[in-house]
């Protein structure tokens, strides 16, 4: 089997265990996004992993295994967005959804507008700029972050973004009980949702913060 042959196997084969439903041609771009983002790696350094087969599940299946947790949020932000994870990887497997991708590396948000040009993004939108500078026209449904900061920082500079009653979405690796009692008054944490992701061999989690 070819390499590319078995990164679209891994990731065909994870996305049947997560028992995700996707539009019809989203593994190939799923596949497209991933070529292009270890492309722009070898440069850039969008991301610490290399190796496109790792790729498949550090990233993207590490991406879609929190789809199940956003039905009902027409719009998302995914907060210091990097090379676009989650967002991009949500926003194909999701195209009736808006997706804010905000990241402040200009290199990094260069990345994010020749993805967005090159997957045909409609649904997705980029700010370049601080997260706790951005203004939006409209708020967010949800507001997303996969290793961006501890919990408490997250909530300060992300926390205006939200919508009446939205919630914060950290994408964390341990339960982070640590983080979780340094939350600023006027926030809790509604949910601690344990992730499995296909051929991931660590802990995952999902905590939902709302306000109080």
């Amino acid at each position: 089997m070819s390499a590319a042959a078995s990164v679209a196997s891994l990731l065909h084969t994870g996305i049947r265990q997560l028992e995700l439903s996707l539009p019809e041609g989203t593994e190939a771009r799923l596949l497209a996004y991933l070529s292009l983002l270890s492309k722009w790696n070898r440069v850039h350094n969008l991301t610490a992993v290399r190796d496109e087969q790792q790729m498949v599940s550090h990233h993207l299946l590490d991406s879609l295994t929190v789809l199940p947790h956003l039905a009902g949020y027409a719009s998302l932000a995914d907060v210091g967005s990097g090379g676009g994870l989650p967002g991009i990887p949500l926003a194909l497997a999701r195209p009736d959804r808006a997706v804010t991708l905000i990241e402040a590396n200009h290199k990094k948000a260069s990345f994010l507008q020749q993805a967005k040009i090159e997957l045909g993004l409609s649904n997705v939108s980029i700010h370049c700029g601080r997260v706790e500078d951005y203004m939006p026209p409209q708020l967010f449904d949800a507001v997303i972050s996969r290793a961006f900061s501890e919990l408490a920082l997250f909530v300060q500079v992300a926390g205006h973004l939200c919508a009446h009653d939205a919630p914060l979405l950290a994408m964390k690796g341990v339960d982070p009980k640590e983080e979780i009692a340094q939350l600023p008054s006027g926030w809790r944490v509604a949910q601690t949702q344990p992730l499995h992701v296909p051929g991931l061999d660590a802990q995952r989690h999902l905590l939902t913060i709302l306000r109080n």
